[in-house]
């Protein structure tokens, strides 16, 4: 049996999206700039760090998608945090990783957030199955003692307390039901015109983050 790697959660902090003031800039500005964006340090396994980012509309398009309550941040962020380590199934180079392999073999076949004529349970259902197994055979990530975080904010001379867990500052922004409801709209249409959408963080430069190099923007295992 393939044991997961465990990455710890430290940090959330909270950055925009560039904004683009000349004219030449602004033809390569999304128009979308400014949107918040979350960023949470996460420490692998050998010791090295990173930031991982998603924009905050990240958990409107997951409630949108798969029908998900948008009060319930515990599943929208399980999901946001680990779905970008589901492997592909066109991919011939995961089966050669056992952890991958395993992940495929329990998930291979299920219905994803565009496949036609399922409802939303079964999209769901089947989502939170590849998480599962995601966090069972390749990767979890889970929040850092209340202990060593404080004493990491210690170490750098802050006066912060360190919340129970990270990610509050993420539950404790309210989503839009307005902006959500368009974005549900927007799925139902992609949808029913066979034309995905899959907004990803690569619409969001990630060196909005002081001192995060592009190069940080995404994780692999």
């Amino acid at each position: 049996m393939t044991m997961p790697l465990t990455w710890t959660l430290w940090d959330t902090e909270l950055s925009y999206g560039p904004v683009y003031f000349s004219q030449k800039d602004a033809t390569r500005a999304n128009p979308m700039g400014a949107e918040p964006l979350w960023g949470v340090a996460v420490v692998k396994t050998d010791g090295s760090r990173f930031l991982k980012t998603f924009p905050h509309s990240s958990l409107e398009w997951r409630s949108a998608e798969y029908g998900i309550d948008p009060d319930d941040k515990d599943t929208l962020l399980d999901v946001i945090l680990h779905e970008g380590y589901i492997p592909r199934e066109d991919d011939p180079l995961a089966l050669m990783d056992p952890a991958s392999a395993k992940v495929l073999s329990v998930t291979r076949g299920m219905p994803t957030c565009w496949t036609p004529g399922v409802s939303d349970k079964d999209r769901l259902e089947a989502h939170l199955i590849r998480i599962a197994a995601v966090k069972k055979h390749r990767l979890r990530l889970e929040p850092a003692s209340v202990a060593d975080r404080q004493g990491a904010l210690a170490f750098v001379g802050s006066r912060r307390v360190a919340p129970v867990d990270p990610l509050d500052p993420i539950r404790e922004a309210q989503l839009d039901p307005i902006r959500v409801e368009s974005r549900r709209q927007a799925v139902k249409w992609a949808r029913s015109t066979g034309t995905p959408l899959e907004p990803n963080f690569l619409l969001k430069p990630p060196d909005a983050f002081m001192g995060m190099p592009t190069e940080m923007g995404a994780a692999t295992v």
